[in-house]
């Protein structure tokens, strides 16, 4: 079968696949198959054949694959735009049209290639200009942050894409011309050995300008293309690694330049390095890009059911996702393979190419397609950072599309003027007798180009080695993060199981709707919001939504075998519900004793860690997640939960902690005189009382009472900062506590860093530490209510949960919480000294205002003082403390200063809880 024959036979087996492609679409949309909705694919198969009849006549010996290949992927392209963006279908096709007519122009104008190369510095004034154009202040448009465009009326185009093209010419021809010089190094540069200057000095000029320009215009990806173009030509040409390497090298050092230089580079890097640190802003483009390609798994979702359609302009830089989406890793490779096919097909044209000028233009035009199209799906595959390129042939864009048949007519007429390897070795034994291209020249340059090859082959090997664990061995994890909002929506058609407090209010439901999906309500408000979390289909999970997914879901604590069968075999069932440890009643009373302030509250059983209530201010509501998330700075965001996620200077209410250590090591008991001056120096610096009230000499325990930090700074010297860091931990510092919502890791010092001085301050509660390690002691309130529970719990604090229980839709239990211990903080004996001081603090010192008639409230108070604002006030508070001690309440207000008193917030919350206990 002839070449032409071959190029016929492989158009009609790759018409069959854009053709299902637009059927699919046709189906998925509700329209019967016909002759009219099938019209575009015919319509392309028909420009194609035209294409064919043409090369039949101008390029007869022309490679047969390339045109098939260039109709795959264009084919695959616009069925993919249309499904994406239908409004700019009809104009991409419109472009395809014109692209299969510029191609054939080209084959009717350029005859010989190798006369191209008489005009070499003219196409590179001409690819210069090109660049350049895009900053005329007319016509020039910049388009999401990047100058690169020309625009007239509605008309625009992207003169960068000819411009490659221009500079493939001009390299072709200068790295044809000056090929033995520059393979010979007879400049000397000190151990090195180059090329002479002159000889390096127009091509170096010419690259330099072209990337400068194109970085000035913040075209990255056009600027990486560029530059490895020229650095794989010139090793075609010379077949010298050391080009290779010192390129490498300076673009090294252009790199680091580059993200120093430009904020946007940073920030492409950054989204690279961690793009779900900034999911739903700067990170959203490649977060949504990885959920669609994790859809997409090995066999896709179906054409027409992705969606991909949520990521900004899928239809131009992300494209490939949503293919990958839609026909699942097997389309996705099968595209990457078309892709190493054209690169196979062009380097063999290159290896055959009649001259050194055509079979340069070939390299230089198979990679400018090829490494495009590495460059811009290991981008959106966060393979490499994300430059904004197009994917040759199938992205929309008519300016890419135009460039690539142009590239196609270049390879086309490279192959028709090659002759084959017998004939070409021929030519090139009596090309020898009259130049300097030798057989030998020709044998090297073939094994040239097989290495660069084998380079395309694993530049795609990589990207699906990367598809593979994106969409197979990982797709499991991207698919159940908490904020996969293509999983949220996939399951708003199935019912999600309740949260609820301790004593039956419904904090979260799902109410089905008319169309049969469901929606996620909120019928309690406000109540616990924090902990409930919120269910967006936009903004994913938080909370107990998101760390009971899956039991949510009803994937996850199974009541029975006949549930494990159903998940196992995909059968949608009702999800469990959640039961928490909240009361209802006590969670209110945190809530409004903190309201106005920003703030938290949480309550705690010290017998078993159960969290009774846990209230973060200011609040939200979840059933305006949009909105909030919209409105809320990060500084001051509703978002927060201040209980858990904030860390504050714990004041005074660490002495709790600083007085446990002191007994329990021996340092000094209850009756221990310290004298408490309102200010004294320790470590040569300052330790003063609030307000500098000066308490003369008094016991330990009188000190504990009025909160004297004079006092308890020198019993922190006494302690030392090893005992004094141990003796925090002991009570859960430094240690990653597990709870259902996220908790940050309360901090001290490393001891060895600590001052003198900071070590008498921290024991009354103020981190004024600068060094390595964090300042401390640093607290959140869920901490602080962890150090109440030991005291009150005999010296060992347990576990804190917040689900007691999880049942199925039939009310079937599956999961009961078990109070487990967390750590043994001092002996029962130390626990109960310090009760007896935490209840003169109330009976006869700071914390009066918790006091309540008929119970014992015993309590430490704080003030965190802050340079320049008001003070942090704090109470942690155990009560009834002569009885069966069943509450520990822990309560900071921001910057309350003199207005209240935490401890006069947490009485209240106090006698609620107790009241709900039947203690009052």
């Amino acid at each position: 079968m002839t070449r032409r024959g071959i190029e016929l036979l492989l158009l009609i087996i790759a018409a069959p696949i854009v053709i299902v492609l637009f059927a699919m679409l046709v189906v998925t949309g509700g329209q019967e198959l016909s002759f009219n909705t099938l019209g575009v694919p015919i319509g392309i198969f028909l420009a194609f054949f035209i294409a064919h009849l043409a090369i039949r006549k101008l390029a007869p010996n022309a490679d047969p694959a390339i045109l098939p290949i260039t109709f795959a992927l264009s084919g695959i392209g616009i069925a993919f735009v249309t499904r994406l963006v239908p409004d700019l279908a009809s104009r991409q096709l419109m472009w395809l049209f014109a692209g299969v007519a510029v191609m054939i122009v080209v084959l009717l104008v350029v005859r010989n290639l190798d006369k191209l190369a008489n005009y070499k510095y003219t196409f590179m004034i001409v690819g210069v200009l090109l660049l350049l154009s895009p900053m005329l202040p007319v016509v020039g448009t910049e388009i999401n942050g990047s100058r690169l465009w020309l625009t007239m009326g509605s008309f625009s185009f992207q003169p960068g894409e000819l411009a490659k093209i221009c500079i493939v010419v001009f390299l072709a021809g200068y790295l044809a011309q000056n090929r033995e010089m520059l393979s010979v190094f007879t400049w000397k540069v000190g151990p090195l050995r180059l090329p002479s200057l002159a000889t390096l000095l127009p091509l170096l000029a010419m690259w330099a300008l072209a990337f400068l320009i194109v970085v000035l215009e913040k075209d990255l990806g056009s600027a990486l293309v560029l530059f490895l173009v020229f650095l794989i030509m010139l090793y075609v040409s010379t077949g010298k690694v050391l080009y290779v390497v010192v390129g490498l090298f300076l673009a090294g050092i252009a790199a680091v330049a580059l993200f120093f230089m430009f904020s946007h580079v940073q920030t492409r890097v950054a989204i690279w390095l961690d793009p779900f640190a900034d999911a739903q802003n700067k990170g959203y483009q490649i977060v949504q890009s990885l959920y669609s390609l994790a859809d997409g798994n090995l066999f896709g979702v179906g054409i027409g059911r992705g969606m991909a359609d949520l990521i900004p302009y899928v239809e131009s830089d992300f494209i490939f996702s949503a293919i990958g989406e839609e026909c699942g890793l097997l389309g996705a490779a099968g595209v990457l393979l078309l892709y190493l096919c054209f690169a196979i097909r062009g380097m063999l044209t290159a290896a055959r190419a009649k001259s050194d000028v055509s079979s340069f233009m070939a390299v230089g035009a198979t990679s400018i397609v090829v490494l495009q199209a590495f460059i811009i799906v290991g981008g959106v595959t966060r393979l490499i950072p994300l430059t904004g390129i197009t994917l040759p042939f199938i992205s929309q864009g008519g300016s890419s599309l135009l460039a690539g048949f142009i590239v196609v007519a270049i390879l086309l007429r490279a192959g028709d003027a090659g002759t084959g390897a017998d004939v070409e070795m021929t030519s090139a034994i009596s090309r020898s007798r009259h130049s300097s291209n030798s057989v030998l020249g020709r044998v090297a340059l073939g094994k040239n180009i097989t290495y660069a090859l084998v380079f395309f082959s694993v530049l795609f090997a990589l990207l699906v080695a990367n598809l593979t664990y994106i969409m197979v061995v990982n797709a499991q994890a991207y698919q159940n993060m908490p904020g996969n909002n293509h999983t949220i929506a996939k399951e708003e058609k199935s019912e999600r199981g309740t949260i609820s407090t301790y004593d039956g209010v419904v904090l979260a439901q799902s109410i089905e709707q008319a169309d049969g999906t469901y929606e996620r309500n909120y019928p309690a408000g406000t109540l616990a919001a924090h902990v409930v979390g919120y269910y967006s289909s936009k903004y994913g999970t938080s909370g107990i939504e998101a760390s009971y997914n899956d039991t949510l879901k009803g994937q996850r604590n199974f009541a029975s075998w006949s549930e494990v069968v159903n998940s196992l075999a995909g059968i949608s069932q009702p999800g469990n519900d959640v039961t928490l440890t909240l009361n209802s009643k006590i969670q209110e009373a945190a809530q409004e004793a903190i309201a106005g302030y920003n703030g938290a509250c949480v309550v705690m059983d010290p017998t078993t860690g159960a969290v009774l209530a846990m209230a973060s201010s200011p609040t939200y509501d979840a059933a305006d997640i949009e909105n909030v998330m919209q409105n809320s700075s990060a500084g001051s965001s509703e978002l927060l939960n201040r209980a858990t996620q904030a860390l504050y200077a714990p004041g005074s209410t660490f002495k709790i902690v600083t007085l446990s250590t002191a007994l329990a090591n021996g340092v000094a008991t209850l009756d221990s005189k310290y004298d408490a001056p309102g200010k004294m120096d320790i470590g040569n610096a300052p330790v003063t009382n609030f307000r500098d009230r000066d308490y003369g000499n008094i016991t330990l325990e009188r000190a504990f009472e009025v909160s004297s930090n004079t006092a308890f700074g020198q019993l922190g010297v006494q302690i030392g900062a090893d005992g004094l860091v141990a003796g925090a931990d002991s009570f859960g510092f430094d240690a990653q506590i597990k709870l259902e919502v996220p908790l940050a890791k309360s901090l001290m010092p490393d001891p060895d860093e600590m001052t003198t001085w900071e070590t008498a301050w921290a024991a009354a509660g103020e981190p004024v530490g600068e060094h390595e390690s964090p300042a401390g002691p640093q607290a959140t309130v869920l901490q602080m209510a962890l150090v109440g529970s030991a005291i009150a719990n005999d010296g060992q604090a347990m576990q804190p949960y917040l689900v007691e229980g999880v049942y199925n839709a039939n009310g079937e239990r599956s999961f009961t919480a078990q109070p487990s211990k967390l750590t043994r903080a001092v002996s029962s004996d130390v626990a109960a000294q310090v009760l007896e001081a935490m209840k003169g603090v109330v009976a006869n010192g700071t914390g009066g205002a918790a006091a309540i008639n008929g119970v014992t409230v015993a309590g430490k108070t704080g003030t965190a003082e802050h340079e320049g604002k008001e003070n942090d006030s704090w109470f942690v508070g155990i009560a009834d403390a002569d009885g069966q001690r069943n509450v520990i309440v822990a309560l900071m207000l921001e910057e309350a200063g003199s207005k209240t008193s935490a401890a006069a917030k947490a009485k209240s919350v106090i006698q609620t809880a107790l009241q709900v206990q039947g203690v009052l």
